[in-house]
This record gives structure tokens, C-alpha cells and sequence, in this order.
């Protein structure tokens, strides 16, 4: 059983097989390679792909692959350098027109003869580490076409041209142009990179440093910055439209550094038009254009938060050292809000909401309203004159308001304590001549302080609305119970004060009337 086995193994069908014609090998050739001629002039219809399949599979069968696979690349190699021949002798516009149509019918071509080849493709180049179809015909494309010398050096300058034009406003075949860096793109990202790529950055950053000087000479920085944002967004749409999307990180970053970096200190500074004039003018767009396009660049955002800084303690300075601006407590608080109002709504505008700016910001304030050794006295007499009458027919939502923004201007003061002192005092004279305009702003001004410093820093200014709510409570109970007795005498009215929560007065002699006495 074993041995019969044995001999049934052995049994194999080649065998019966092995007798070929001697000629075979190349008579089978030659009708792949008239095959092959056919599909390139375009003749393809006539052709029998299930007999020219069986025909490749047995010349792989019978160990002809390295014939059939080298015949390949000669025909192959045979038609394109025809090709090239008709795709340099295009002339002008019709270069990368030819050079595209001829491509795709190379690439129809391609697919044709891989499918004729599969079995060569699944078994014979595998295991010989060949290439395969279809990537062979891509790198003989790119031999023998692309990295010819006439095509290579004329299709570089022709791409570089396209995008020169549409750069001066002209309008070019952009479907086109996507088709040939699509074709650059397959053949490899080095064929797209060192053909294309590479040359199109190195002659777009000559391209910006000239058109910048010329720029930065000839207009404001409003002006140049809207320039400069213009082409940093064409060069993102050229990109979306015929350009490999790694490229949009590179050539942004050409505008980048020849259009801002190369300039922004200039920029910043420029007189009459540079960052403190867009300040003082309230120029929003501007500045929010501005920060868009310096937060791309090294070092951008710290230029522009560095000069805004210097600013903002300078101006703060001149309003300190202005004697008119200091005889008028109240208007002096108003206008350190008003400035406090208006950079906060070009850091929120314009400088979307960035908290480096804000700290920077605060900082500056702290800095410049410590200077003045009055700030906490003139902040109380803000608030004094504010719930005196400041706030009459103001609504809560507005009170509200302006007493945070009371509270913003005290935690930058390092002397909270002189402004508890003026604040108690003020506050004392409100509640004993009943001229406060509102119990409950005065309530909640506490509460706030109370939550910014804690229960120690407010406990003497609650205890004084507790004595002034005992005294009242007393005195109505005194009418309730003797008002009969009094008739229409005079009204009296006797506030109990505790000695440790309100300010000390000095003391003066009570120097009755006789009757009295």
C-alpha cells in the first residue's frame, strides 16, 4: 500500500508537458509584444485578453518569466521614449497639455497590461524581488519622461511660470495644473519634492522678500498687514487646489517668515500706523489682523504683549503725574476705568480673549496705580461719591457692574488696609446722615470685600449696619410705646454706637444752652 503510494506521488502532469516547440518561448513573445504595441497605438478593441492571459501564464509556467519580464521593459521603454519625443515637440501652452494626456493614456495602457500579466505579477516577481507591472511602468515613466533633460527642465520652469502668473492676478488652468502635480505625486513623494517642491519654495521666498520691501516701503502697517494675510491665504488655497496638502506647512511658513518675521519688528513700531496708534485709535480689526498674524511667527506674540506693556505704565505714569487729572478724586477713579474698559475690549476683540495679554494687563495696572500713595484714598472717594448719588435711578444689573469693577481696581492695590481706613470713615459719615442712595449696594460691596479679603477685613463695617439697624429698631420701639406722651414736640433720634467698629472721632466739648442745663 505504501509503495503504491509511493508511485502515485510521483505522478506529476507537467510531465506530459515538458516537450515544447524550441520556438515556443519566442512565438509566444511576439504575440505579447504585438499585443502590447496594439494597447499603446490605441488598437486594444481587437484584442483577446483571456488568450493573451493564458499566453503569459504559460511562458511564466515554463520558466519563461525573466524572457517575458525583460521583454516587458524594453517595449515599454521602446514606446515611451516615443512618447517623449511627442511631448517635447508640443509647443508652448500645448506642453503640459500633450504631457498630461499622454500620461493618462499611459496609465490606461498600464492597467491593461498588468491585467494581461497578473500571474507574471502574483508568482514570477515576487519571488525573483522584481518590480512589479505596475510600478515599473510608473519608475520608466519617470526614467525616461519625466527626468528626460528637455522635459525635466522645461516642466519645472512651465509649473513655476503658472504659479508666477496667477501670483500677478492672471488666471491659469489650475485642473490642469493639479493633473501634473498629481502625476509628480505618484510617481514618488522625491520626484515631487526634488522637481517641484523644492524649487517652488526657493523661488516664492525671493518672490515675498521682494514684493515685502516693497511693501513695507510703500504702505502703513493696516495696509501691509492686510496684504500679507492676503497671500498667506492664497497660497492656502492654491495649495487646496493643485498642490500635495504637505506643502501648505511649508509654503505658509515662506509667507510666514519673509512677510511677518522678517519685518514685524518695523511693523510694530511704524510711526503713525504701528501698534500704539492702532491702540489709541481703537482699531480692532487691525489689531486682531495683527495678532493672528504675529501668533504664526517666533516671538510674535511677545513683541506685541512687550510693547502694549510698555504702553499701557507709560500712559499710566502721565495720568499720575498730571496735577489737573489729580484734583478731582472721582474723575481720576473714572478714567483709570475707562482705560481698564477699553484695553479689555481689545484683548477680548482682538486678541481673542489670550491671558498672557490679561496678565499683562493687570500687571501693568497694579504697577502704575501703586505709584500714586492716594490710589486707595481716591478709590474710596469713588465709591463715596458713587453711593451718595452717583447711582440714583441706576439699575441693579449697572450697579452690579460698576461695583465689580470697584473691586477689580482694589485687588491691585498692595495697601488694602489705607483703603479700609477711607472706606470706613466714608461709609460711617453715609450711615449717620442717612445719604447712602442704596442699602443693598452698600450691603453687597461688603459682601464682595468680604469674599476678596476675608471675614476679618469687613467685620468693623458689618457691625456698624448692625448698630445703625439696633438703633433704628430701638427708636421705633421708643415712638411705639411714649410717641402719645410727646405729641408735637421735637423728634429725637439717638444712635448707639460700639466704640470698636466705627472709626474714632475727635472729641469735643458739648456745650449746652442754659435751658437745657
Amino acid at each position: 500500500m505504501s509503495a503504491q503510494k509511493k508511485k502515485a506521488f510521483q505522478i506529476e502532469a507537467f510531465k506530459h508537458r515538458v516537450v515544447v516547440d524550441p520556438k515556443y518561448a519566442e512565438k509566444t513573445w511576439k504575440i505579447l509584444e504585438h499585443a502590447i504595441h496594439e494597447i499603446y497605438n490605441h488598437n486594444a478593441s481587437g484584442l483577446s485578453f483571456e488568450e493573451l492571459y493564458r499566453n503569459a501564464y504559460n511562458m511564466v509556467l515554463h520558466k519563461f518569466g525573466e524572457k517575458l519580464y525583460s521583454g516587458l521593459v524594453t517595449t515599454m521603454t521602446s514606446h515611451l521614449k516615443e512618447i517623449s519625443n511627442s511631448i517635447e515637440a508640443a509647443q508652448g501652452g500645448l506642453f503640459l497639455d500633450e504631457l498630461n494626456r499622454k500620461w493618462a493614456e499611459h496609465n490606461k495602457a498600464l492597467q491593461m497590461i498588468r491585467d494581461i500579466l497578473m500571474y507574471m505579477d502574483r508568482t514570477f516577481i515576487p519571488n525573483t524581488h522584481k518590480t512589479p507591472v505596475h510600478e515599473l511602468g510608473l519608475n520608466l515613466w519617470r526614467d525616461v519622461i519625466i527626468h528626460s533633460h528637455a522635459i525635466q527642465s522645461r516642466l519645472q520652469a512651465i509649473l513655476l511660470e503658472n504659479v508666477r502668473r496667477e501670483r500677478s492676478g492672471e488666471v491659469i488652468d489650475r485642473g490642469l495644473m493639479r493633473s501634473i502635480t498629481k502625476m509628480l505625486m505618484d510617481l514618488g513623494p522625491s520626484v515631487y519634492q526634488d522637481d517641484f517642491e523644492k524649487h517652488f519654495l526657493e523661488v516664492s521666498a525671493d518672490f515675498y522678500r521682494l514684493e515685502s520691501q516693497e511693501f513695507i516701503e510703500s504702505c502703513d502697517c493696516g495696509e501691509y498687514l492686510k496684504k500679507a494675510e492676503r497671500r498667506l491665504n492664497e497660497e492656502i488655497e492654491r495649495v487646496s487646489h493643485y498642490l500635495d496638502t504637505r506643502s501648505e506647512v511649508k509654503i505658509t511658513n515662506v509667507v510666514e517668515t519673509e512677510m511677518i518675521e522678517s519685518h514685524m519688528h518695523r511693523l510694530v513700531q511704524m510711526e503713525n500706523s504701528g501698534l500704539i496708534n492702532m491702540i489709541v485709535d481703537e482699531k480692532y480689526e487691525d489689531l486682531g489682523r495683527m495678532y493672528c498674524l504675529f501668533r504664526r511667527v517666533s516671538n510674535g506674540l511677545v513683541l506685541i504683549r512687550d510693547v502694549m506693556t510698555s504702553y499701557i505704565r507709560d500712559t499710566g505714569k502721565q495720568l499720575l503725574t498730571d496735577p489737573e487729572r489729580l484734583k478731582d478724586p472721582v474723575d481720576f477713579v473714572q478714567h483709570l476705568l475707562d482705560l481698564k474698559d477699553k484695553y479689555d475690549k481689545i484683548i477680548t476683540s482682538a486678541f481673542r480673549n489670550d491671558k498672557t495679554f490679561q496678565n499683562a494687563l493687570n500687571s501693568s495696572f497694579e504697577y502704575f496705580i501703586n505709584l500714586n500713595s492716594r490710589s486707595p484714598e481716591f478709590i474710596s472717594l469713588f465709591v463715596d461719591d458713587k453711593l451718595r448719588k452717583g447711582l440714583r435711578g441706576v439699575t441693579e444689573e449697572d450697579v452690579e457692574l460698576l461695583l465689580d469693577k470697584v473691586m477689580m481696581l482694589f485687588r491691585y492695590l498692595q495697601e488694602k488696609d489705607v483703603f479700609e481706613k477711607y472706606y470706613k470713615q466714608h461709609l460711617a459719615k453715609r450711615l449717620l446722615s442717612g445719604k447712602s442712595v442704596s442699602d443693598d449696594a452698600e450691603r453687597s460691596l461688603i459682601v464682595k470685600l468680604k469674599t476678596e479679603c476675608g471675614y476679618q477685613f469687613t467685620s468693623k463695617l458689618e457691625g456698624m449696619f448692625t448698630d445703625m439697624k439696633t438703633s433704628q429698631d430701638t427708636m421705633q420701639g421708643f415712638y411705639a410705646s411714649h410717641g402719645s406722651d410727646i405729641g408735637d414736640g421735637p423728634m429725637l433720634s439717638v444712635q448707639v454706637l460700639t466704640t470698636g467698629s466705627w472709626p474714632t472721632q475727635p472729641i469735643t466739648t458739648c456745650n449746652l444752652p442754659a435751658e437745657i442745663l
